[in-house]
């Protein structure tokens, strides 16, 4: 219960600065945090998930909301929103794609969350200046800022300045680190309170009612334009929850279910959409503040919804006197963290290759100049990209030779030898894009005498395109019209299935074609003995 509390307390300046850098007004940032959060806990496989507004979410609402023509301030509008991004969830969810988040790469999501840090402190400039700027690109905002030092509000200036200073000093005390936001918030916002009045707070923006969540209800006619943003804001959502599991693992040593989390977070965004809540999603630093204050089961989420939606009915104009400069502050401190928190994988990404190098980049570029549900899509359309490079990669062919230790491996030859039988193994997926390389791998067989070749797809060929597959039947002619067998083993019963409903089976020679075995290298063996009974038999016709 005391972790939740403290989660419960800690969402009030995050649901706030949050809800203010996307535009909305701030107790939007608050209701998020209440319904959500509850039903969330409540379904999560992964336990100590939180369920609430992120700093990319609220972003990415910001984005679909403007492209659609639609206010920020229109409550229907965004209770459409939010439960067209829980439905979204709901069905990915029930259709088991939780595997979907796989193709959302690394290189990717590093380009995209670092577009959000920054798009994070452009949005703040504002509040934690007092100067705005007149720039509509994300970079160029902080270029126009540092530019214009000398038009900042000195007293918005201090404010942030002290409120960094206090956060900072807080994190150096180890009762207080997982306190040093909420510290933070309150100390700055006493001393702004007693000795600079005139600097902006929440309540110029918007009030903060002394109420529970309100009931909303969605503007139907609404529907039509955010169906596509939704899907953004979902994956958005979806992709940034998709790491908690990993990171934060269940105490009881239960498995995580990205599945049943996408469910989760969908239950959690359909009721919320009716009671004022932003799109939501798993949480990585709210879960984070759970874990620090001692959380162990999803009761702590469930605590956290119920005080937080507690604490502002009992004292929530009170928020209302927290300047803006304080939430800058805040904000720029969540920014600086997250690109901290990249930086291992900037310099793991550019490491690794060109093209990942060049997808983090692209990402990047699009987060920080193009709405996001466009940045988002286009990420997605890179990580598939990449994945079926890299796929096309994959499949090569390796000859493998039983000696009197056993079988050893070697590279596959250019031209198929003569009296003999060649065995060789295919390591790849069958993906249409192996085909060419493969292709041009496949030893050459023309003017080859007494001769077979043994193909080893053990392991191998888990989803064999068509493709792949007319280039099989094409190859198992060309070498029965040259007198040369061919042999398949190693054959799971699923691809055997698809072989027989393909006709390929009927192609290759039902007696030609050889099954896995749970034994190591026997479907080989029986491979092979096929192959030399082939070459026999070859023998016998032309003798």
């Amino acid at each position: 219960m005391s972790s939740g509390f403290v989660t419960g307390l800690f969402s009030i300046p995050e649901g706030m600065a949050y809800a203010s850098i996307g535009g909305f007004a701030a107790p939007l940032g608050l209701w998020s945090g209440v319904v959500p959060t509850i039903v969330g806990s409540m379904l999560a496989r992964t336990v100590l998930m939180v369920t609430t507004l992120t700093s990319a979410i609220a972003l990415s609402s910001q984005s679909v909301m403007a492209a659609a023509g639609l206010d920020p301030g229109d409550v229907g509008g965004i209770a459409t929103l939010t439960v067209l991004v829980g439905l979204i969830m709901l069905v990915m969810g029930l259709l088991r794609m939780g595997s979907v988040m796989a193709f959302v790469s690394t290189a990717v999501m590093t380009g995209f969350t670092t577009g959000i840090a920054v798009q994070i402190l452009a949005g703040v400039v504002n509040d934690a200046t007092g100067y705005s700027p007149a720039s509509s690109n994300t970079v160029g905002k902080l270029v126009e800022a540092v530019a214009h030092v000398g038009d900042w509000d000195a007293p918005t200036v201090a404010v942030a300045l002290g409120t960094l200073a206090v956060w900072f000093i807080a994190r150096r005390v180890r009762a207080l680190r997982a306190l040093a936001t909420l510290v933070a918030l309150v100390v700055a916002s006493i001393v702004a309170f007693l000795f600079a009045r005139d600097v902006e707070t929440v309540a110029d923006i918007a009030a903060v009612p002394r109420s529970l969540p309100p009931f909303t209800l969605p503007d139907l006619a609404a529907f039509p334009a955010l169906i596509a943003g939704a899907v953004a804001v979902a994956l958005v959502a979806l992709a940034q929850a998709a790491g908690i599991g990993a990171a934060v693992a269940n105490p009881d040593g239960s498995r995580a279910d990205a599945s049943k989390d996408f469910v989760a977070q969908g239950a959690a965004n359909v009721a919320g959409g009716f009671f004022g809540a932003l799109p939501t999603g798993g949480s990585l630093s709210r879960t984070g503040v759970a874990t620090s204050a001692g959380a162990r089961t999803r009761w702590a989420g469930i605590f956290a919804g119920v005080s937080l939606g507690l604490i502002v009915l009992l004292v929530g104009p009170v928020a209302g006197e927290i300047p803006m400069a304080v939430i800058g502050g805040l904000m720029l401190i969540i920014g600086a963290e997250i690109i901290e928190g990249r930086v291992a994988d900037i310099r793991l990404v550019a490491r690794t290759s060109t093209g990942s190098l060049a997808a983090m980049a692209v990402t990047f570029v699009a987060t920080t100049a193009l709405p996001l549900q466009q940045a988002i899509f286009i990420g997605a359309a890179l990580s598939i990209m990449l994945t079926a490079v890299q796929n096309s990669r994959a499949g090569r062919l390796v000859e493998v030779v039983r000696g009197r230790d056993g079988w050893t491996v070697h590279d596959a030859p250019a031209v198929l030898p003569s009296h003999r039988t060649t065995v060789l193994h295919y390591s790849g997926h069958g993906f249409f894009a192996e085909v060419g390389p493969l292709d041009e791998e496949w030893p050459d067989t023309s003017g080859v005498t007494d001769a077979a070749l043994v193909i080893s797809v053990r392991g191998s060929l888990g989803v064999p395109s068509a493709t792949f597959l007319k280039m099989l039947g094409r190859r198992s002619a060309e070498m029965r019209e040259q007198g040369v067998g061919l042999v398949i083993c190693g054959v799971p019963p699923r691809l055997h299935a698809l072989l027989e409903r393909t006709g390929a089976l009927e192609a290759l020679g039902p007696e030609n074609v050889v099954a896995a075995t749970s034994t190591l290298m026997e479907s080989v063996d029986r491979g092979h003995a096929r192959a030399e009974e082939m070459r026999a038999q070859l023998r016998a016709r032309e003798e």
